[in-house]
């Protein structure tokens, strides 16, 4: 189902777990964008129904592929919003999000539920370290498989983030495949 663009809002309420009922007055209420067919069927966009899932703390609802989600955490715009397209372009079936800091992370974190966090270390207020040690000390986030990456890379570093609790390192600059094989999707698209 990930594959498809456009949803039946059967597909949708399949999707979210609730039934079509609901799905078809969340479209009357303006709630959740939808298109109408030349024959008077409502049609959902994949997009806005991930976007109306995370605005109404729904996204952990999302079955399959779909469910599929991941935070990119870094004061790196440039970086940040590359890494976002990257997954996006790749894996249209996943959600993915953006922080620029560390406080907005665990905000984000509460929002969207991710599978996967990609978190730079250096980032001014709260760094990367102390996200880490947070949602690997959280009984509610401790499942998320955390990918850190830093472009001062030392020994010490790499070390004091695997003790709290990060998944894999990723010395920047990395290449394509690299980051998706890191965060668990498969690069046979890459």
């Amino acid at each position: 189902m990930s594959k498809k663009i456009w949803l039946t809002p059967n597909e949708v309420a399949e999707l979210l777990l609730v039934s079509p009922v609901t799905v078809r007055q969340w479209a009357q209420k303006g709630l959740l964008p939808a298109r109408t067919t030349p024959g008077g069927h409502r049609r959902f966009s994949m997009e806005s129904v991930r976007q109306f899932a995370i605005r109404e703390g729904m996204a952990s609802r999302l079955k399959g592929e779909a469910s599929r989600c991941i935070l990119v955490v870094d004061d790196d715009e440039q970086l940040n919003r590359f890494l976002v397209e990257l997954f996006r372009s790749k894996y249209q079936g996943a959600f993915v999000d953006s922080a620029f800091d560390g406080y907005e992370a665990g905000s984000k974190v509460q929002q969207v539920n991710p599978d996967v966090v990609l978190l730079d270390l250096m980032m001014p207020g709260m760094d990367g370290f102390q996200v880490c040690e947070r949602l690997k000390t959280d009984v509610d986030t401790m499942h998320i498989h955390v990918v850190a990456m830093s472009g001062f890379y030392s020994e010490e570093n790499e070390g004091r983030i695997m003790s709290v609790g990060a998944d894999k390192f990723l010395r920047k600059p990395f290449s394509n495949a690299e980051v998706i094989e890191a965060c668990g999707f498969s690069s046979a698209n890459s």
